[in-house]
């Protein structure tokens, strides 16, 4: 007996020839760019909580900036590659009927997936967009001794979330354009 396939198997695949075919391969490009500064970003969190450890159990120093700082780098390396999880078919999903289902069924039931994802993504970028700009305007800080603009964050989510969108636009209206799912 073999398990269901999974959603996994099933990732889309917009054809070289396909109407949306530039328009992926620049956005898979910009998702492979963004993993990498997300990695460097990784490796900075780590070296300065490591030196905030550091800092304060060898020389008594204080850390007002160092939590803060891993913390936005570790939201922009989540948010802003959200959209590369999603290219690669990454994010978690449940399998419970992938097997009771034709692949018919199959292709549907993650179209329709996508397109309820795609929606709820799409609130929550038009949140952060809307966060952003009251940050910015307003000219809202962090409430540390350290107060960098909240801007910063929220903007690194907003634009994440964008990216999202536009990768699940992209998963959306692939069947629609005749291109392999």
């Amino acid at each position: 007996m073999h398990a269901p396939v999974s959603d996994t198997e099933t990732t889309t695949v917009i054809g070289a020839s396909g109407p949306l075919a530039p328009i992926q391969r620049l956005v898979s490009l910009l998702n492979r760019i963004i993993v990498v500064l997300a990695a460097f970003a990784l490796v900075a969190a780590c070296a300065i909580l490591s030196y905030s450890v550091a800092g304060r159990a060898l020389f008594k120093a204080a850390n007002y900036w160092q939590d803060e700082a891993a913390v936005f780098l570790l939201v922009g390396a989540t948010f802003m590659t959200a959209a590369y999880v999603q290219e690669q078919r990454g994010h978690v999903s449940i399998e419970a009927f992938v097997g009771l289902m034709s692949p018919l069924a199959n292709k549907i039931r993650l179209w329709l997936v996508d397109v309820a994802s795609f929606l709820f993504c799409a609130f929550f970028t038009w949140k952060s967009w809307t966060l952003t700009h009251e940050a910015w305007a307003d000219g809202q800080v962090s409430n540390s001794m350290w107060s960098p603009p909240l801007a910063i964050p929220y903007g690194l989510m907003a634009a994440g979330m964008t990216l999202l969108c536009i990768q699940m636009l992209l998963q959306i209206a692939a069947p629609l354009t005749g291109a392999r799912r």
